[in-house]
């Protein structure tokens, strides 16, 4: 909470006079809650039980801090469901972890994807994999971590050239730890298509945080081959080994990034499936047209 930003936020609802108060994530809840107008809270995710997760993989100081927080976070989304007009959220996965006793009253509106701007390109592949995502958001920092530290070492006794990007910015201190000759922390980079039109696949080894990954949505919609956990296909929900593939551990994420870099038949496959699929389920348009029916009441 900042108070300065409240007043400007104040400060501009009085200017303008909207007629509709739209709030994106929880923790902006507090800046619109008590604005005079009808509002909505656009959850994205359930951002409690997205810090519940992390409490286990945290060090032995940090847990508690954790546990207290989750235990707000929770108290917190339960209290601005009650004082927001309107509810939504990213996923039916993501809604069902809600610790509030009318889910039902919570709209499901899943991201999209701009179809005109990730759309596939052709260029020489200077990587083998890619990873995408803010460096120092945990979530990312994990995966970053599990990827180059359990699931490559498995890749590189099979193919040992294979080489991995991770292209995000503000790239903490462990993620920047993790660069070798085989693997490229790029920092920022004022075009993400260049780091997924780089590489021949894409992975997300997500293992903590909730919600739905942006960074599937707009692999597939370039038509790179993608590779992801259980946790991040609960909110996409493509289909293993038709869309996209799906690996529980370290070994089983390692042996599908083998089978895509030495099967370009399959790999191609996975790739114009999953491009389709997100084109067929994922659109801005619709996405949009549903909020508005909401707003409208």
């Amino acid at each position: 909470y900042n108070a300065g930003a409240n007043r400007k936020i104040k400060k501009l609802f009085n200017e303008y006079r909207p007629d509709h108060v739209y709030c994106q994530l929880v923790r902006t809840a507090e800046f619109g809650v008590h604005l005079p107008a009808p509002k909505t809270l656009d959850y994205q995710d359930v951002f409690s039980y997205g810090v519940k997760r992390r409490v286990e993989r945290s060090s032995y100081w940090m847990k508690p801090v954790l546990k207290l927080e989750y235990k707000r976070l929770v108290a917190y989304e339960k209290k601005m469901f009650l004082a927001f007009d309107n509810k939504t959220i990213i996923s039916y996965p993501d809604r069902n972890l809600m610790q509030v006793s009318e889910k039902d009253k919570i709209a499901v509106i899943p991201n999209g994807v701009d179809h005109t701007f990730f759309k596939p390109m052709v260029k020489t592949k200077q990587y083998d994999l890619v990873f995408t995502g803010n460096m120092s958001y945990p979530p990312n920092v994990d995966a970053a971590g599990f990827l180059v530290h359990y699931i490559m070492p498995l890749v590189w006794k099979k193919l040992p050239e294979t080489t991995v990007m991770l292209a995000g910015a503000k790239p903490s201190a462990k993620v920047k730890s993790l660069e070798s000759s085989k693997v490229k922390v790029s920092g920022w980079l004022d075009d993400i298509r260049d780091a997924y039109s780089a590489a021949k696949v894409f992975i997300a080894p997500m293992r903590i945080g909730t919600g739905l990954q942006n960074k599937l949505l707009e692999a597939m919609a370039m038509k790179i081959p993608a590779i992801t956990t259980p946790l991040a296909n609960d909110a996409l929900r493509a289909a293993h080994e038709k869309e996209i593939l799906i690996g529980n551990s370290a070994r089983e994420l390692a042996d599908h990034i083998v089978r895509l870099l030495t099967d370009d038949k399959f790999a191609n496959d996975i790739a114009e499936k999953g491009y389709h699929f997100v084109h067929k389920h994922y659109s801005w348009d619709e996405a949009t047209e549903k909020l508005e029916e909401i707003m409208k009441g």
